[in-house]
């Protein structure tokens, strides 16, 4: 992307996190930048290609994070991290993610996209239990599909916290809460001694 375009969509990506995606148009963003709409234009022809390069740039963290996980030594306290670190970044996004549903239909090519990050975040929740069933952190499935579908939960509920939760700024108490609730699915499936671990990382839980 070249200096032009990162200026328009840092100026897009502004004014989408204050107002929602379906209240700003080309010529909010080009006054915003003090430009025609017609300059704008010849850098980004529409709305959508704005958001399109805006998702695909958000994404790219998520997608190099996801590739790192198989070379990652995870822990309880790595777990953590890692989410808070991601909510940090989803409130960089956070017209996207707190209108999801509606900006999915916005462009087939994101949506595509979305659906394929989905499952590949399934599969990177499976790595990450075994990973966590090796250092005997985590406890082997009671039924065939248990941490199937415990890893649709922490992706679901990776995918809606911000919005059920109306953060619209970086509130380290609000994250804190967040991270911590998304680190509490895993708890009822940790061995003694990945309870332990997580009481350490959690202690205001049992206090």
């Amino acid at each position: 992307m070249n200096k032009k375009k990162k200026i328009i969509t840092e100026a897009a990506k502004t004014l989408f996190n204050e107002k929602g995606y379906s209240q700003v148009t080309i010529r909010m963003i080009a006054l915003k930048l003090e430009m025609s709409s017609g300059n704008l234009n010849y850098h980004y022809q529409k709305r959508e290609d704005i958001f399109e390069a805006l998702y695909f740039e958000m994404v790219a963290a998520f997608d190099e994070r996801l590739a790192m996980l198989q070379n990652v030594e995870v822990s309880i306290k790595q777990i953590r991290d890692d989410i808070e670190q991601s909510m940090l970044r989803m409130i960089d996004y956070k017209f996207f993610w707190t209108d999801l549903y509606n900006l999915l239909s916005v462009s087939d090519k994101v949506k595509k996209h979305f659906q394929e990050v989905y499952k590949n975040r399934i599969v990177g929740c499976l790595v990450l239990f075994e990973k966590l069933k090796k250092q005997e952190l985590m406890r082997s499935a009671s039924f065939k599909l248990e941490y199937d579908l415990l890893a649709e939960q922490i992706v679901n509920y990776g995918n809606t916290w911000l919005y059920a939760s109306n953060l619209y700024a970086k509130n380290n108490e609000n994250i804190d809460k967040a991270a911590n609730t998304l680190l509490s699915f895993f708890y009822p499936y940790l061995t003694p001694k990945g309870q332990l671990e997580f009481k350490k990382e959690i202690p205001v839980f049992f206090d």
